[in-house]
C-alpha cells in the first residue's frame, strides 16, 4: 500500500517533511512567506487586507520586548518564532486545535523544535520564556479581538483576560498587505539573528 505523500515543497526548493522536520529544510524566508498569506481569526477580521501570522508574530515580538526589556535577542526571535510551524500547517483558531486533538500539539511540537534548532535556539524553550511569550501572545490576541475582529472588550477580558493599560500604550493594529508583512518578518529575524552573533 503507497504510503501518503507527507512533504511539502516550498518556494525556496527545500522539501520539508512534515513527519520529521529537519533543520536544514527550513529558510526564514518561506516561514514569513508562508505566514504572510495565512489569516488569523479565519479570515473574520474587519479591513482590506487579511490579519496574518506574520503580522501577529511581529505584534508579540515587541510585546514580548515591551515587557522584557533586559532579556537576550534570542528569547525575542523566540517569540517572532513562536507560531513558525503555522507556515504549513495553517492557524487553526483553539475550538478546531481541541477537536484535532493531540496529533495537532506533536505535529506543532516537532516543527517548532526544528525551526529553534535551525536558528540557533533549543528545541524547547525555558519554561519561564515561554510563559513570557504566552503572556505576550495573549496581549496580542486581545488586541486584536477589540480591534479587529469584532469582539466587544467585555467579550475579551473573559476570554483572554485583560492586559494592564500601560501595555496597551501605542499598539494600534494597522493591516498592511502581505508583501509588506513579509519583507518586515525577514528584516526583524535578520536583526535578532545579527544581535545574537
Amino acid at each position: 500500500m503507497k504510503q501518503p505523500r507527507a512533504w511539502q515543497r516550498m518556494l525556496s526548493g527545500r522539501r520539508l517533511d512534515l513527519l520529521d522536520p529537519t533543520p536544514v529544510d527550513i529558510e526564514v524566508e518561506d516561514i514569513a512567506h508562508g505566514l504572510a498569506f495565512v489569516a488569523r481569526w479565519n479570515g473574520q477580521t474587519r479591513g482590506d487586507w487579511p490579519y496574518s501570522v506574520a503580522e501577529h508574530s511581529l505584534l508579540v515580538e515587541r510585546i514580548f520586548a515591551q515587557q522584557n526589556q533586559v532579556v537576550a535577542p534570542k528569547w525575542c526571535l523566540a517569540a517572532l518564532l513562536h507560531d513558525a510551524p503555522e507556515y504549513v500547517i495553517g492557524d487553526m483558531i483553539s475550538p478546531v486545535k481541541s477537536a484535532v486533538g493531540p496529533g495537532y500539539s506533536e505535529l506543532d511540537a516537532r516543527l517548532t523544535a526544528a525551526v529553534h534548532l535551525r536558528f540557533g535556539l533549543p528545541a524547547v524553550l525555558p519554561a519561564a520564556i515561554k510563559k513570557d511569550i504566552k503572556s505576550a501572545d495573549k496581549i496580542s490576541a486581545w488586541l486584536e479581538a477589540v480591534q479587529i475582529a469584532g469582539f466587544t472588550e467585555a467579550e475579551a477580558d473573559k476570554l483572554f483576560g485583560r492586559p494592564e493599560s500601560g501595555l496597551l500604550r501605542g499598539l494600534e493594529i494597522k493591516l498592511r498587505a502581505p508583501a509588506d508583512v513579509r519583507a518586515e518578518f525577514v528584516a526583524r529575524h535578520s536583526a535578532l539573528l545579527a544581535l545574537m552573533t
